[in-house]
């Protein structure tokens, strides 16, 4: 509930619908979550008084390197640096385990989104185009100190 929730907003904005793009985050599923867990994703949960609020996905799919994924902030709690600390959570995470860089992957037409995570550190990289998706990818990197 809390990724879907938190993403309604964006496949509105992109209108994006289970047609068009039915692995949008906004159409998450708990059997989606289960398979994220058992490939090996790591989920965190933010809490505020004893409510979840936010949540962030980990995956590391070779050394060295780590996928921020799913970052959700219901949106009654953002602009108050929720997703802000999630992304840092991550990144402390990231470094303990000897982690370089951190990659992430937006709309490629979410600009807003692109600035924020430029104001956190991560740099714009490729943009990418596929065929079963209706709008472009843009791929960003956190790189750790010593990465």
């Amino acid at each position: 509930m809390l990724v879907r929730e938190s993403n309604k907003d964006v496949a509105v904005k992109f209108n994006l619908n289970a047609e068009n793009c039915p692995k949008h985050p906004s159409f998450y599923t708990e059997t989606w979550v289960q398979a994220d867990l058992a490939r090996g994703e790591t989920y965190f949960i933010l809490e505020k008084d004893s409510e979840p609020i936010g949540c962030v996905a980990y995956e590391s799919p070779s050394p060295g390197l780590a996928y921020l994924n799913r970052l959700s902030v219901l949106p009654a709690h953002r602009n108050k640096g929720a997703g802000a600390r999630l992304v840092q959570h991550i990144v402390e995470h990231a470094r303990s385990l000897s982690v370089q860089t951190i990659s992430i992957g937006v709309i490629g037409e979410h600009t807003d989104l692109q600035r924020w995570y430029n104001k956190l550190g991560f740099k714009s990289g490729e943009t990418k185009r596929f065929p079963y998706l209706p709008f472009s990818v843009k791929y960003m990197s956190y790189v750790l100190p010593g990465g």
